[in-house]
This record gives structure tokens, C-alpha cells and sequence, in this order.
């Protein structure tokens, strides 16, 4: 099991590269996260809902994603709430502190998954959730250390050196933790090494004498696992921040589009921008609340755990004046999921899916109305742009129903049914397909649509992105395989799998 000193440190990746590492050395490795809490979810192929991350481990170990690989996922909707997702299905939404009393009636089922995912693998990789030193949290814990002693599940603690105090993390876990915890944890990785990394091996000497741990490795960061889906929105911070400095360097090569994307308090699912991060012809420009949207090409609203809350944010802030400004003067929008739902006419909430019962006037920018409903849709899709029929792949996963005169003109069709909506100036697109952007000839498509010179919806573009793979995947792919190699290179693997009791050397 990896443990981390505190959310964010790295736990995800680290398990990911791990999985495609033991997975090439020919072990049958499956993950499991007991407990997850994101709004940045993937649909199984089983017909449920999991974390992102525990999607991507599944790749890394080349299976399909299932249900039990997350069996308990909450899904925030506020500060204090959340929705409840057990083993693929919403169950109810919870506020924070009716949860701890439930997590003891939780943990039956999720020795359940765990249980079945044991059975088929050689090796599980379970990845704990925030810090394993949440003491305050212990009672009934599923999470971190109350599921490692369910299972009798070795620990390695992982703690982040580059938000800076890593020594006193990893010692200081040992200290607040319980005699019994504190004897579990068996080893410990220091993670996101920048620079020199042989400044730091008398700290790695100096945790391991104080806590009689096994050093198993100094992890330099890499800056391939941006191209990863992220995490959660602390790890969207990041991930922004790079590709901001990244879009820095490609306004000094060219004049790309620029692409505006709000990031409202509730976003989700926001791996459906990845693709446009790597695209040499696109500047990606994220918009905190309280600053003004600038000038751009094209606006995205990506999806939303709570539509409602996030449409009163957009129109707090006046983003909701200047997207309809933006639309008069030329410009154009984009909405994905909730987002989607927003460009509409109404959003109604008549079973109180979201919160209170009741209808609210969305942006009016779609001839659309959306009614939320107790159903959630989670399926895969495939099929193709409706005027250039360029391919499309990805996943619904919305509640409620969406119709109205602007369906009739669709962005897209899936398995030869209509999806989506287009306004009549054509400049205003919504869809229910995340994912949309992951094959590049659909990508280039609806680039050029905008009027990018650099893109050619005949799939002939500039050479700048020659070497894009035609689908994200692949793309995802290769940073997997390039984690592995890292880990590889600086964490002993013998040692990790001789603490899971498989013998070295497979």
C-alpha cells in the first residue's frame, strides 16, 4: 500500500508507473483505492463511475477499469457535502461529518472489491488517500492505515520534497501515528527531486536512521507526467501552471488560437483539455475567479459536478455577460457536459438532484433546456463529427435530459444518433461527449472551424505538431511507459515486491 505524507505528494502517479513497471516485468498487477475523493471520474467498462486516477492505473496495467478497483468515491458538491458513489453507483449525498459515522458500515464493501481484485492478480498496488497522519481520522478508517491493517497490507509512505519539508513529514508521520501504524509502514519514497539529487542523500541516510524505515528511492520530477490526466484540482494548478508557461514559449513561435477555459469552483472531468495542452497551434489560457476572460478565439466550459452552482459562479463573476459579449462580437464558445448544460435556456432541477428544487435561466446562448433527473447516464460512445465526420470516442456521465431547436443542428453523431447542439450563427457548440478532443483529425476539425490557418480539416496540418500521435491515448501511452523508465532507474523494484512478498527478479 502507498501512503503519503499529505495530499497531492504524489501517491497516484507514483502507483501508476509503478503498475506499467511490474506490469512489463510480467506480473499480473491490478490497482485499488479503497477510498477516493475527486470529481474527476471515468466511466468502467463495467457500467460505473471510478476516480480518474485509479482509470489510469488500470492502463498502466493494461486492463479494463472496474468498479472495484475504487469502491468508495466522493464526489464533492460544496464544501461540507458530496456525492456518495459506492462500487460504481450513487448511493446519497453525505455531508462531511455524517460520513465518518458511516465509514464502519463502508469498509464490508470494500474487502468485497478488494477481495475480488486479489484474486486475480499476483500483485495489488493500493494507493491510500491524503495523509496517512490524519490521526483525527483514524476511528473506522478505510482509507489509509485502517485498511492496511484489514489486509495486513505492507506500507510505503511517499512524501513530496518540493513543497519543501519532507524530513519533518516523514519522521513526523512516525511520530503521531499509533506504535502499531508506525510499525506497518515498512519503507518510504521521497518524491519530485529538482536539481542535484545527491544534495539530498544525507537526508534519505537521516530518515532512515530515525525511523528505522527502508529508503527505496529519490524520485526526480518529471515533466512527462503532465501530459497524465490530473488528479484533482489541486494537481490542475499545477498542471496549469506549466502549460501556461509552456503556451509562453509558443506565442514567441507563432500566432495560435487562444482558448479561454473559466475554471468555475465544481469543475470536473477537465481532462478532456489535455489534448489541447499538447497542441503547438493552441494557447490555453485558464481564468481564475475574479479576473476578467481576455480576448480569445474560442471559450470552453468544461464539465461540472453541480451545474446549477457553478452557472450563479459564472454569473457572479460577469462571466456569463462577457461569454455572450465574446459571442456578438465573433467569437466562440464551447460547452462539455455541465458546461453544456449552461449555454442553454433553463436548467431545472425538479427532484432536487443538485440541492434545493427549482429552475434557473442559463446563458441563453443554445436554444436548449435541460432537466436534471434522479438517472445518470455513464456509457462509451463512439462516432463522428457531424460535418466533417471525423471520428469521435470518449464517455457520457451527466444527469438529465437535454432538447430544444438547436439539437436539430448537432455537433456530432453517436452510433448514428444526433448529439448535441449547434446555434444557428454557428458559432456556439455544446456536447454530453468528454473526450471529444482525444483524436486529433476530430481535434484539427473543430479547430479550424474557428479559423485556425494552422489547421486543416482534411487532416493536413502545420508542421509544428507533426508528431502528435492521431489519438491522445497514445500519447498517454508513452508518458506511462516513460514514468516506468524513471522508476525504474530510481526506486528499487526488487525491494518493493520483496515487500509485498513476490519473490525479486520476475
Amino acid at each position: 500500500m502507498v501512503q503519503g505524507t499529505g495530499s497531492s505528494v504524489g501517491k497516484s502517479t507514483l502507483v501508476a508507473g509503478l503498475a506499467r513497471a511490474f506490469t512489463r516485468r510480467g506480473l499480473r498487477v491490478l490497482p485499488f483505492k479503497p477510498q477516493n475523493m475527486s470529481n474527476n471520474a471515468a466511466v468502467t467498462w463495467d457500467g460505473g463511475e471510478i476516480g480518474r486516477a485509479q482509470a489510469l492505473q488500470a492502463r498502466a496495467c493494461g486492463v479494463p477499469a472496474s468498479v472495484d478497483m475504487n469502491p468508495v468515491l466522493l464526489k464533492p458538491q460544496g464544501e461540507t457535502g458530496a456525492q456518495l458513489v459506492v462500487q460504481g453507483r450513487i448511493e446519497e449525498t453525505v455531508q462531511a461529518r455524517d460520513y465518518q459515522s458511516r465509514k464502519a458500515f463502508l469498509m464490508p464493501a470494500v474487502l468485497q472489491s478488494f477481495s475480488k481484485l486479489a484474486a486475480k492478480a499476483e500483485l495489488v498496488l493500493v494507493e491510500g488517500a491524503g495523509s496517512a497522519s490524519e490521526v483525527n481520522l483514524r476511528a473506522h478508517d478505510i482509507a489509509n492505515m485502517g485498511f492496511a491493517e484489514a489486509v495486513n497490507a505492507p506500507v510505503v509512505l511517499v512524501g513530496d520534497i518540493d513543497r519543501g519539508g519532507v524530513i519533518a513529514s516523514l519522521v513526523g508521520t512516525q511520530v503521531v501515528v499509533s506504535q502499531e501504524d508506525a510499525q506497518r509502514i515498512k519503507g518510504f519514497i521521497v518524491n519530485r527531486m529538482r536539481g542535484d539529487p545527491t544534495l539530498f542523500a544525507s537526508g534519505m541516510q537521516f530518515i532512515a536512521e530515525r525511523t528505522g524505515w527502508q529508503p527505496l528511492g529519490l524520485v526526480p520530477d518529471l515533466p512527462e507526467v503532465r501530459s497524465l490526466p490530473a488528479e484533482d484540482a489541486a494537481d490542475l494548478d499545477e498542471k496549469l501552471a506549466y502549460a501556461e508557461k509552456n503556451s509562453k514559449t509558443k506565442l514567441n513561435q507563432n500566432t495560435p488560437l487562444r482558448v479561454v477555459v473559466p475554471l468555475l469552483p465544481m469543475i470536473a472531468n477537465f481532462d478532456d483539455l489535455d489534448p489541447l495542452y499538447a497542441e503547438p497551434g493552441v494557447h490555453l489560457i485558464p481564468v481564475k475567479r475574479g479576473q476578467i476572460l481576455p480576448e480569445c478565439d474560442l471559450i470552453i466550459l468544461p464539465g461540472s459536478k453541480a451545474t446549477l452552482s457553478d452557472l450563479a459562479c459564472l454569473k457572479e463573476q460577469r462571466w456569463g455577460k462577457q461569454i455572450a459579449e465574446h459571442v456578438a462580437n465573433g467569437g466562440y464558445v464551447m460547452g462539455i457536459c455541465g458546461g453544456y448544460q449552461m449555454l442553454g435556456k433553463t436548467v431545472a432541477d425538479p427532484y432536487g438532484t443538485e440541492g434545493a428544487v427549482g429552475q434557473t435561466e442559463g446563458l441563453g446562448l443554445l436554444k436548449i433546456d435541460t432537466v436534471l433527473s434522479r438517472d445518470k447516464s455513464l456509457e462509451h460512445k463512439e462516432g463522428k463529427l457531424a460535418i466533417e465526420g471525423r471520428k469521435v470516442a470518449g464517455y457520457e456521465m451527466h444527469v438529465g435530459q437535454t432538447t430544444g431547436s438547436d439539437c436539430q443542428n448537432p455537433l456530432i453523431y453517436l452510433d448514428n444518433q444526433a448529439e448535441g447542439a449547434v446555434s444557428v450563427n454557428g458559432r456556439v457548440w455544446g456536447t454530453y461527449l468528454h473526450g471529444i478532443f482525444n483524436h486529433r483529425a476530430a481535434r484539427m476539425a473543430l479547430l479550424a472551424r474557428i479559423g485556425g490557418a494552422a489547421f486543416q480539416p482534411d487532416g493536413v496540418w502545420n508542421t509544428a505538431g507533426a508528431d502528435l500521435p492521431m489519438c491522445h491515448d497514445q500519447s498517454v501511452e508513452q508518458a506511462l511507459d516513460a514514468l516506468a523508465d524513471h522508476l525504474e532507474q530510481h526506486i528499487d523494484l526488487d525491494a518493493v515486491l520483496q515487500l509485498a512478498a513476490v519473490p525479486a527478479g520476475i
